[in-house]
């Protein structure tokens, strides 16, 4: 869809996955149009699914360069993975909240996987703080 700028998987179950939304304001008014478009086409649907968010993504900027060799080496391959040969990020595992943070060397990251808002802004918090912590960031 253009308004908003959404992409909708509807699902022979009947669900529908919505993606590209900024909020959930898009989110609704997405879900909306279709069910719209689909009872246009002649299908029964009874009221307007609830929408529930299963998966956030967020991209932050730390500012600064990062050694991610070096992330590596101090937080330890148990919560970090980090193939540069296949993947230029770091992939790093929190535990609390339980998001997935793609790390670049530029001190872009990406966060995905949480549920509400405050997930993202408690991950980034973290990493920040661990990485200060270990002066691997001023």
């Amino acid at each position: 869809m253009k308004d908003p700028k959404t992409a909708t998987l509807l699902f022979r179950s009947g669900k529908l996955v919505c993606t590209g939304a900024t909020n959930l304001e898009q989110v609704n008014k997405a879900v909306k149009t279709v069910v719209a478009s689909i009872r246009k086409a002649g299908v029964k649907v009874d009221g307007v699914p609830p929408v529930q968010v299963q998966n956030i993504v967020a991209s932050a900027d730390l500012g600064q360069p990062v050694n991610l060799s070096s992330v590596v080496i101090t937080l330890g391959l148990d919560r970090v993975e980090y193939e540069p040969e296949v993947f230029p990020g770091l992939v790093y595992r929190l535990k609390e909240p339980k998001v997935v943070i793609l790390l670049f060397g530029s001190g872009k990251l990406v966060c995905t996987g949480a549920k509400v808002p405050e997930d993202v802004e408690a991950a980034v918090n973290n990493i920040r703080n661990e990485l200060r912590a270990e002066n691997l960031l001023l």
